[in-house]
């Protein structure tokens, strides 16, 4: 799983103890301590609103980049449907290959490219990883960058 550092300086450096932060987000202080600590899995909608809340890019809450860039707009199914098949077919990829990539099944996949449902945050910070594309730009909340550098 991604390392949750960046996730606790964007929190400290704005003044916030975690519960401050779990009550702006609406979380027991319990759940989110669980997941800045990396004890459990941050989830993708939780992680998002961390992010607006903070005015936080995905992509260094993740720590895909090191680079605080401040984005505010939320997610946007149609385009992930979009992107997220763009993405596959640019790496020559089917179904399979990626859900054999992320250990899940094709249906998921195929859920997440329709919209049925939000992709998992773990199976985002791996796709991220392995084909350095930013999490916002795959998400609909930024237009660019749609690739990262190295870190």
């Amino acid at each position: 799983m991604f390392n949750t550092e960046n996730i606790k300086k964007i929190r400290a450096n704005l003044g916030y103890s975690q519960s401050n932060m779990a009550e702006l987000m609406h979380v027991s202080r319990t759940s989110y301590a669980m997941w800045e600590s990396n004890n459990d899995i941050f989830p993708i909608k939780r992680l998002i609103n961390f992010c607006e809340i903070t005015n936080s890019s995905l992509d260094y809450a993740l720590g895909l980049t090191n680079e605080k860039i401040n984005i505010t707009p939320s997610y946007n199914k149609e385009k992930i449907k979009v992107r997220l098949k763009a993405l596959r077919k640019e790496n020559n990829l089917i179904q399979d290959d990626l859900a054999q990539l992320l250990n899940t099944t094709k249906a998921v996949i195929s859920g997440y490219e329709v919209g049925r449902y939000l992709i998992a945050t773990p199976f985002l910070y791996t796709i991220c990883k392995k084909y350095h594309i930013s999490a916002d730009y795959l998400l609909g909340r930024t237009d660019e960058p749609k690739y990262l550098n190295n870190n």
